[in-house]
């Protein structure tokens, strides 16, 4: 079992930056993704990004070019770079992380993310 918490999130302009952590209570090198998905207020949850243990990095079209994931195995953290956000991106941000394919990943609590115009 490994906690998540995450932190980082606020209120921000359109088109500034914020900056989303995730702390592990655990090691996460062995992880074999580690993910943030967010849910705006009446929507489902959905994915926004992820980096694998062999370091690919993937992300949702949505945020493609604008956000920038990063997972650091030594100090068990993984982080979210939000540059130009738009009012579209308000939404709470989780954190999850997965052991192994076709396990129940671990979920954060999440962080509450609020873009104005």
């Amino acid at each position: 079992q490994v906690a998540l918490a995450e932190s980082g999130g606020g209120s921000v302009q359109s088109g500034g930056s914020l900056r989303l952590s995730c702390v592990a209570s655990g090691d996460i090198s062995r992880m074999y993704a580690m993910r943030w998905y967010r849910q705006a207020p009446g929507k489902s949850r959905e994915w926004v990004a992820a980096v694998r243990v062999n370091g690919v990095t993937t992300y949702a079209n949505s945020v493609k070019g604008r956000f920038i994931m990063s997972r650091d195995n030594t100090e068990n953290v993984v982080t979210l770079q939000m540059n130009n956000v738009e009012p579209e991106d308000t939404a709470i941000y989780y954190c999850n992380g997965q052991l192994t394919p076709g396990t129940d990943p671990f979920w954060g609590q999440g962080t509450q993310v609020t873009v104005s115009t």
